[in-house]
């Protein structure tokens, strides 16, 4: 008999998020450099706290935020060129990796663009199974059993056979 892969256990990408932090005009030029790179507008977030040393108050807008889903895997591929597809194992956490980009210039195909200037952003992969909507979901919502969660060893394994990225 074959070995059959249960499909429940199969690994998907579930999102890619682009994040840049910054105020006022450096906050504007983020937001440009998010809706360059993803085609999508992002989101600003703003502050809760007030924080005076740092001159932060509430409803202070302190960043920009955008999911990629269905271009995902396209987008994700160009990130990871701009860092030579290596990646560090402390980037990993359980169901998703993060790693920033210092210049957009490194992401391939990206041209300067004087409005903008040198800017860098961060980027953040999330992992999925099926079945994760059983805990989102609002009607007969439940929890989900350990073995759902994806490790880092099979973040390291799902990256290497498909994007082959090196980790340090």
């Amino acid at each position: 008999m074959k070995n059959k892969i249960n499909p429940m256990q199969e690994i998907k990408i579930e999102k890619v998020v682009l994040s840049v932090g910054g105020v006022a005009d450096n906050l504007e030029k983020g937001v440009k450099l998010l809706k360059l790179i993803s085609g999508k507008t992002p989101c600003k977030t703003s502050s809760q706290k007030r924080i005076p040393s740092w001159g932060v108050r509430p409803g202070l807008h302190l960043g920009a935020v955008v999911t990629v889903r269905k271009e995902a895997i396209e987008i994700l591929k160009k990130l990871l060129l701009a860092i030579e597809n290596n990646l560090r194992k402390k980037q990993i956490n359980e169901n998703n990796f993060s790693f920033g980009i210092k210049e957009y210039l490194e992401i391939p195909g990206m041209e300067y663009q004087r409005e903008i200037g040198i800017m860098g952003l961060d980027v953040t992969v999330m992992f999925k199974r099926n079945g994760r909507r059983v805990k989102l979901r609002k009607v007969k919502r439940n929890k989900i059993p350990r073995r759902q969660i994806i490790s880092k060893e099979e973040i390291i394994k799902f990256m290497e056979d498909n994007f082959q990225t090196n980790f340090r």
